[in-house]
């Protein structure tokens, strides 16, 4: 194949480490790509919540003209930022290999301590479901909202706008911030959103059949699509945006797929957290049986509580 794939992305620090890591990903199949940088709304408007813009496709509606059109031929995106329903000329043609799923804790200080009610404690975070669950498990602790990308965030934090930010694993080790993760938050209480970790590749339905088969090939890890399968499929029945505090984690135990999940009330007093077990190609009912439960559970009263709000 001789013509270069066209790879849309984000122009922000981490989007662009996940493009080059689909293009590396190319590049080891015998496949040429180039990077292509795509403004959205979600990095114009850095003064409003993501929540209030709205959630769907804050960061990929910009990316999603420009794949109809043929502009591009593929977007890259973090798997968790990809809206629950894509519209119906586009898929996600693979997933790549997770990273660790945790949240974490990002400081400058010493001495940051989530569990000490007697020490005052600022985090910043622009994710309700994070803010959600400091309410729930941590009332003590305070938040700020904080946006723009992981640099940007880590300036606010120096400037002593807070004193620690709550962040997600992968975009802090990719940027090679190691060094100042000062806890790595707990699954059970921070589960992370659908597809923390996971970088996701979007493409037309219409994109020549054998170019996408090379992409999948070269891009996709079948075990953490079937886990995204899960986490999607439970986000699809709740409809959860970006502004939504829902959560989910499928992992491999032996060859059962476990998915956990859940929903938090806004003011952190009430969270269902359940959990089903079943195959790997059953992937998608799993989701579904889950959201099921949770709504059984008193989700349903909970979703429809934020959504009016």
């Amino acid at each position: 194949m001789s013509r270069k794939v066209k790879i849309g992305t984000r122009g922000s620090k981490l989007a662009l480490w996940q493009a080059y890591h689909v293009q590396d990903l190319l590049k080891l199949s015998g496949v040429d790509a180039e990077i292509i940088v795509i403004d959205t709304k979600g990095d114009q408007v850095l003064d409003v919540s993501i929540s209030k813009i709205g959630s769907k496709g804050v960061f990929t509606q910009e990316l999603e003209d420009q794949l109809l059109d043929g502009r591009i031929d593929i977007a890259v995106h973090s798997a968790k930022d990809m809206q629950s329903t894509l519209a119906e000329e586009f898929e996600i043609i693979a997933f790549t290999s997770r990273e660790k799923e945790n949240d974490v804790l990002l400081s400058a200080k010493t001495g940051i301590d989530i569990h000490d009610p007697e020490k005052p404690l600022t985090l910043g975070t622009s994710s309700t479901r994070r803010v959600a669950t400091l309410k729930h498990f941590y009332p003590h602790v305070k938040t700020i909202d904080v946006r723009g990308n992981l640099q940007t965030r880590i300036q606010k934090m120096e400037e002593g706008h807070c004193d620690a930010l709550l962040l997600a694993y992968a975009g802090v080790h990719r940027m090679g911030y190691d060094s100042m993760i000062t806890e790595e938050l707990d699954l059970a209480e921070f589960t992370p959103a659908v597809g923390q970790g996971s970088v996701a590749i979007e493409a037309a339905k219409s994109l020549d059949s054998a170019l996408r088969r090379q992409i999948i090939q070269a891009c996709n890890h079948p075990e953490t699509e079937y886990r995204l399968k899960a986490e999607r499929a439970y986000l699809r029945v709740l409809e959860g945006g970006c502004s939504i505090p829902v959560f989910a984690l499928a992992t491999f135990e032996k060859e059962e797929l476990i998915l956990r999940g859940g929903i938090i009330s806004l003011d952190g007093q009430r969270r269902v957290s359940l959990e089903v077990a079943g195959e790997r190609r059953g992937a998608e009912k799993l989701g579904q049986k889950l959201a099921a439960l949770v709504f059984a559970a008193g989700g349903k009263e909970i979703l429809d509580e934020i959504k009016k709000s």
